[in-house]
């Protein structure tokens, strides 16, 4: 795919900002790539000079993104650094929900400074506000999950037991989750008691916590829509496609994904759009119901989706082309689909495939010819993914310590503690004593987690299940978990 059809305006430099602290988020770099090739200079506030991004050939310059938990003021601040040292007007692109909402806090002339779409105001803070989606899809008819708001831990546990165990705990606006806190966006609660005691953790968290329903997972129910809304609501540019591999497995980013024609979600986006008044680029989350019949609206992100570059069309234009075309005057050329078009995201797709995720099925329109993308590797650009290979042995290897350092060491004298806590009252566990299905306690050994031993006797018809080996490799998150590389949707647990 290359920039032939799409003549943007290389004399109107644009800037990238980010927020979120993730160094493998591979949307900002897709982002510097669509535009360096099509000869826009590329500005970015980002991770700083050491970042896989930084060595794209592509950015011309980047400043220190400000502290995560800094407010509109600050992300005004490193903005407006920048925009002195451009000769005029700059397009201005956001990539995490966090600078989304930000732009719209912008002093006015600062705001001078950029070519921003004519967002209605506040409308990007409300589209990505949790609590408020709910508003949002039923002004326009699209079905989202029942949701809770509970205002106390008790309501936070009724809701739980109203809406079924388990069940999906997010935080309302999860860019304002603090740094350090080891609160994620979006959780599994499985007990009411879980759910009592993160709601109990509001204060801290900054915004509401909400309790929704959980919808199954299985393959090939997850959908996406990535788009452009162009000045006259027109969506001008993208497409749907599905999710096929996804880290963590059935939840969590877009490992794989195929562009298919999903009509239902193509008018759901269409309404939301005519709807909100909404302009510019989108990203929509979307998990079909058990029938395959009706798509659930999970998360709605003003902003380009990290792997937007898989709806490039055969005439190279995307989304993060098309806001810059539009915002420069020049006419926006005709959507030219590419369906079966596929985009890897290499690291999170090996990591799929060895938890045994099952891919999702690969139906829809269009054939294998419509071409791949890698979120990394490039062979005009190859030295981010070179620095991002770097970085991510570093970061598994550091994690991977720590998980060594930190396992519990045998209890003395052969009794031993099943991990994760202490034998329960009046069952102590002697050397040498029976495990399940008769099979001998090793020396030094704990129990497997929440399996004490039996009293003298097997216990009937069950096995001890064996310990998991989990996998030496970071979650996709590096930051707070308020963006896409981190964003969950209602799905099964951790994000989307």
């Amino acid at each position: 795919m290359s920039g032939q059809s799409c003549a943007l305006d290389a004399t109107v430099p644009a800037v990238l900002v980010r927020v979120d602290r993730n160094p493998f988020h591979h949307g900002t770099l897709g982002a510097a790539r669509s535009l360096g090739r099509a000869g826009v200079p590329v500005h970015a506030v980002s991770e700083g000079p050491r970042g896989p991004l930084a060595r794209s050939r592509y950015v011309v310059r980047t400043w220190r993104q400000p502290p995560q938990e800094t407010g509109p003021d600050g992300i005004a601040a490193v903005l407006a650094e920048a925009v002195r040292e451009l000769p005029g007007r700059a397009v201005l692109v956001p990539l995490d929900d966090h600078s989304a909402v930000a732009v719209d806090h912008l002093p006015p002339a600062l705001a001078d400074r950029f070519l921003l779409p004519a967002q209605p105001q506040g409308l990007a803070a409300r589209v990505a506000d949790k609590a408020r989606l709910a508003e949002v899809c039923a002004a326009a008819g699209i079905a989202h999950p029942k949701t809770a708001h509970p205002a106390s831990p008790a309501e936070a546990a009724e809701a739980v037991r109203a809406l079924g165990a388990p069940a999906i705990a997010k935080w309302s606006r999860p860019w304002l989750l603090p740094p350090g806190s080891g609160l994620r966006s979006t959780t599994l609660v499985r007990t009411p008691a879980e759910a009592a005691a993160l709601q109990a953790r509001t204060a801290e968290a900054g915004s509401p916590l909400l309790i929704q329903h959980l919808l199954p997972y299985a393959p090939g129910r997850d959908w996406f829509c990535h788009a452009y809304a162009d000045r006259a609501g027109r969506l001008a540019a993208g497409g749907t496609g599905r999710k096929l591999r996804a880290w963590p497995p059935g939840a969590g980013l877009t490992a794989v994904g195929r562009w298919e024609h999903d009509p239902r979600i193509d008018e759901c986006a269409r309404r939301l759009v005519a709807t909100l008044g909404y302009r510019g680029v989108l990203d929509l989350d979307f998990r079909y119901d058990a029938t395959g019949t009706t798509p659930y609206l999970l998360d709605f992100n003003p902003r380009p989706g990290a792997q937007f570059r898989l709806f490039t069309d055969h005439g190279g234009l995307d989304v993060v082309r098309a806001l810059h075309l539009d915002l420069t005057g020049r006419p926006l050329p005709a959507r030219t689909p590419a369906p079966g078009r596929r985009f890897t995201v290499g690291t999170y797709a090996l990591l799929s495939a060895v938890r045994g995720e099952r891919a999702g099925s690969a139906g829809g329109t269009g054939t294998g010819r419509a071409g791949r993308e890698g979120a990394w590797w490039a062979a005009d650009d190859p030295v981010p993914a070179a620095a991002m290979t770097a970085a991510w042995s570093a970061h598994v290897l550091a994690r991977a310590a720590r998980r060594l350092t930190s396992r519990p060491h045998p209890a003395p004298e052969g009794d031993a503690v099943p991990e994760g806590g202490p034998v329960p009252e009046g069952r102590p566990v002697s050397e040498g004593r029976p495990l399940p299905e008769g099979r001998p306690l090793p020396e030094g050994r704990p129990l497997p987690e929440g399996r004490p031993a039996a009293e003298g006797r097997p216990a009937a018809g069950k096995r001890p299940a064996p310990e998991e080996r989990p996998v030496p490799v970071p979650p996709p998150p590096v930051g707070n978990g308020a963006d896409d590389q981190q964003k969950a949707s209602s799905t099964a647990c951790t994000t989307s």
